[in-house]
């Protein structure tokens, strides 16, 4: 018998460990029994592929670096022959898709941005903002998540705003905040008076744990009783490490590079850290607040959408390493605004930005390019 659910093809660039993607792989376990599901990806599929549901296809079109019009050719051959109600790109990587549904005559078409690149972190090129606009009539709704980047897309590039609705990313609150902190402490191998701060995420230059390795090396030792993890991997793994075992910073910090199981991690945790130079909606950030941490992160992108200043944590300038060891230093020393500020943040995070409020806007928004004007 066929499947009367609305079929949504997502494309992205990757399955591999990151933001968007895990966004991506929390939605459809959230929409799996309403909608039917294909994810197409441009590149290759990655290990968070093993996350979705056993009855989504996946699809990888290994598309060559920088300009590959035989990937849009086969992307608009695959898109005709799947037949889909949607089209749901993200980012920058996947915005082939918007031509290729355009090519194949499918009815409505959305895509998302979800952050900027480090080569771009103001989100200002104009070649791709020219393209951006070009395809605002073929595409049903720009999907933004946080009101910053709806602000660029309307102000910046000249999206019409009508075509531009703001959806934040969630989190599932079960998922964090209920592990055993004391089996979290003895898998990290910290003593029960070392104060943990820590940072989730992708190695990468426009996510700044170079500058946050400076400014805690700026932070006394105080006899080890503290102590600095960064967890994720990416290409500036080499270069970190190699400033970690540094004079300064030898003995006080460690890389775990990247892992599966972050919500025990961040059980272990007493402070959150985020120094990105730009960013989009955090979904570390979220996990830190459901788990009941502080958050120390840098003022761009979503950021302050996220973290109430002196309420949930602390909010410092872009580069400002001087402002981010100022910050942490205030954690440091006072354990009862520790858990007063993540106390508060796992509220925050229940009930505004819980998985349930997202996938419920997405909801919405399928249903209503699905019944609306043909893109």
């Amino acid at each position: 018998m066929p499947d009367a659910r609305p079929h949504v093809v997502h494309v992205i660039h990757s399955l591999a460990v990151g933001g968007a993607e895990n966004g991506l792989v929390n939605l459809i376990g959230a929409l799996a029994g309403e909608l039917r599901h294909t994810v197409v990806a441009m590149t290759v599929a990655g290990p968070l592929a093993a996350r979705l549901p056993g009855d989504v296809e996946v699809i990888a079109l290994d598309k060559r670096a920088g300009l590959d019009p035989g990937a849009v050719l086969r992307l608009t051959r695959l898109l005709r022959r799947l037949r889909p109600d949607i089209v749901h790109s993200r980012n920058w990587g996947a915005f082939d898709a918007v031509a290729a549904a355009a090519l194949a005559r499918v009815p409505a078409v959305i895509h998302g941005e979800h952050g900027r690149e480090v080569s771009d972190p103001q989100g200002l090129s104009p070649r791709r903002n020219r393209l951006r606009r070009w395809a605002a009539p073929f595409t049903s709704r720009f999907v933004a998540v946080s009101l910053d980047l709806a602000r660029w897309l309307t102000g910046t590039v000249g999206v019409p705003a009508a075509k531009v609705v703001t959806i934040h990313n969630g989190v599932d609150p079960r998922r964090f905040g209920d592990e055993d902190r004391a089996a979290a402490r003895r898998g990290l191998g910290v003593a029960a008076d070392t104060v943990v701060v820590g940072t989730v995420g992708r190695l990468d230059p426009v996510k700044d744990q170079a500058g946050l390795l400076d400014a805690y090396a700026a932070l006394p030792p105080t006899d080890g009783r503290h102590i600095l993890v960064i967890v994720g991997d990416g290409p500036c793994r080499a270069t970190l490490e190699a400033r970690a075992a540094r004079p300064d910073l030898a003995g006080r910090v460690r890389l775990l590079g990247e892992r599966d199981d972050v919500a025990r991690l961040l059980a272990g945790f007493d402070i959150f850290t985020l120094p990105s130079i730009a960013e989009g909606i955090s979904n570390t950030v979220l996990e830190a607040m459901a788990s009941g941490l502080p958050v120390v992160a840098t003022r761009t992108g979503g950021n302050p959408e996220l973290v109430e200043d002196g309420v949930t944590g602390r909010l410092v300038p872009v580069g400002d390493r001087s402002a981010l060891a100022g910050a942490l230093a205030g954690y440091l020393a006072d354990p009862h605004l520790r858990q007063l500020h993540g106390k508060v943040g796992r509220q925050r995070a229940i009930d505004e930005f819980s998985l349930d409020r997202m996938a419920s806007r997405y909801r919405e928004l399928y249903r209503a390019v699905a019944t609306g004007p043909r893109a």
